[in-house]
């Protein structure tokens, strides 16, 4: 404890020796980490389940790669938020109302929470969908049921908890299921899976949006920058950035997503692609464990979809009420009338536009994910210009390395963003 106090104290005066910073034990990390995790629920919500399966579905083995971009992306984005909070002491919003002023804070709080809203819908309509798998039920009818149990978290004490871990246990069994299934099916043909894993830059015809949505949603910026918050509230100092904790957290993130959502479309890959099915609604996503578990494939996607919907939900609209607060310079608490009222007036407007749309549910939860790569084009820009400012850099060893990579994932991010819309133009 003396030790960590003051390297604090140096790092502060400016005369801390990164260098000389301990490295963490295995069992320190474990300590460490959590936000991440806590990220990972977030980011697999039904959006997650349905973009990866449909790609699997309709193009097969083919955009296996991506899972490339979504590592590499994934860690640059949290490591260069992570980073840019701990040397400036600001979560990401706050920093950029410091370096750009409240017109930049404001605008980039506005995308971030327009994003959080687009995936509100999503997972709306992926609660509503769970439930219409396993009771049969109206979807509508099942998201007005899960809206309702919501609001009363919102304003009930000591419940969250429990009621986070009863969900932790649904995706648990969801990832246990999906590769259950895998493994019931032979597993995958590894010469296609090698040959989609390397053929980077490659992309069917008529793939490229799906593409976007599944990157917006595996490998989002909003997610580092959220991040920024949760580290707030594990307190995490600067120190955490030299002796392998932020590192450590960045990496569970990433491997969390990928682990689960390869399984998810290399089911789609072997089970519904064959076929030359995609999926349009409901009753195909539980067709994906059919072979295996049968008629009972309906209630274990039901649940798998509920559960990653439903926590995804409890999180994901206060994040966005979170941004939008953060850049209008507002209180950040969650159990703050800011956060808590603002989320419950976007799960009105949400539930609104989910009801009106005539559409598939699945297909609103597409769209949805298609939407939200509103956000990187926006705040991409400023945290990749704060990284290159100098004086952001604590008086540390400029990155240049993690410069360089976050410069390369926001052009790539631009390019796929202007592909997308040119092809929805065109």
């Amino acid at each position: 404890m003396e030790n960590h106090m003051e390297n604090e104290k140096r790092m502060n005066e400016g005369t801390f020796d990164p260098d000389k910073v301990k490295k963490l034990s295995f069992l320190e990390i474990m300590k460490k980490i959590g936000p991440g995790i806590i990220l990972s629920g977030i980011v697999i919500g039904p959006g997650a389940i349905t973009t990866a399966a449909n790609l699997g579905a309709s193009y097969g083995y083919s955009l296996m790669w991506l899972y490339i971009l979504v590592g590499f992306m994934g860690s640059v984005y949290v490591m260069v938020t992570y980073r840019l909070s701990m040397l400036t002491g600001m979560p990401t919003l706050h920093a950029i109302r410091k370096y750009y002023g409240k017109g930049a804070a404001g605008f980039t709080g506005v995308a971030l929470f327009l994003t959080c809203l687009f995936f509100t819908m999503g997972n709306i309509s992926g609660s509503g969908t769970g439930l219409q798998l396993i009771f049969g039920i109206n979807w509508k009818v099942g998201s007005m049921i899960m809206i309702a149990i919501l609001l009363v978290l919102y304003f009930a004490k000591n419940v969250y908890s429990k009621i986070e871990k009863g969900i932790t246990i649904c995706i648990i069994s969801m990832i246990v299921a999906f590769y259950i299934t895998l493994v019931g099916i032979g597993g995958p043909s590894w010469g296609e899976f090698g040959k989609g894993l390397v053929s980077v830059g490659h992309f069917p015809e008529g793939s490229i949006v799906a593409a976007l949505g599944f990157l917006s949603t595996h490998a989002a910026l909003t997610t580092g920058i959220y991040g920024t918050y949760l580290g707030k509230e594990k307190k995490w100092t600067k120190e955490d950035l030299f002796n392998g904790a932020m590192k450590a957290d960045a990496i569970a993130h990433v491997a969390c997503v990928i682990l689960i959502s390869i399984a998810i479309m290399l089911v789609g890959a072997i089970v519904l692609h064959p076929q030359g099915i995609s999926i349009s609604q409901p009753a195909q996503l539980a067709d994906l464990l059919a072979p295996v578990f049968g008629r009972a494939a309906y209630i274990i996607m039901g649940v798998a979809l509920l559960g990653a919907a439903f926590s995804s939900l409890l999180g994901n609209t206060q994040r966005g009420l979170v941004f939008l607060c953060a850049g209008f310079d507002k209180p950040t608490e969650l159990s703050g009338k800011f956060v808590k009222y603002g989320s419950c007036i976007a799960l009105v407007v949400c539930t609104v536009i989910c009801f009106v749309y005539n559409g598939s549910p699945v297909q609103l939860i597409l769209i949805a994910n298609y939407a939200t790569c509103i956000a990187t084009p926006v705040a991409g820009a400023f945290v990749t210009l704060m990284l290159w400012r100098k004086d952001t850099t604590g008086g540390f060893k400029a990155p240049t390395a993690l410069r360089v990579c976050m410069t390369v994932c926001y052009v790539v991010c631009l390019i796929l963003t202007g592909f997308s819309f040119y092809n929805l133009i065109v």
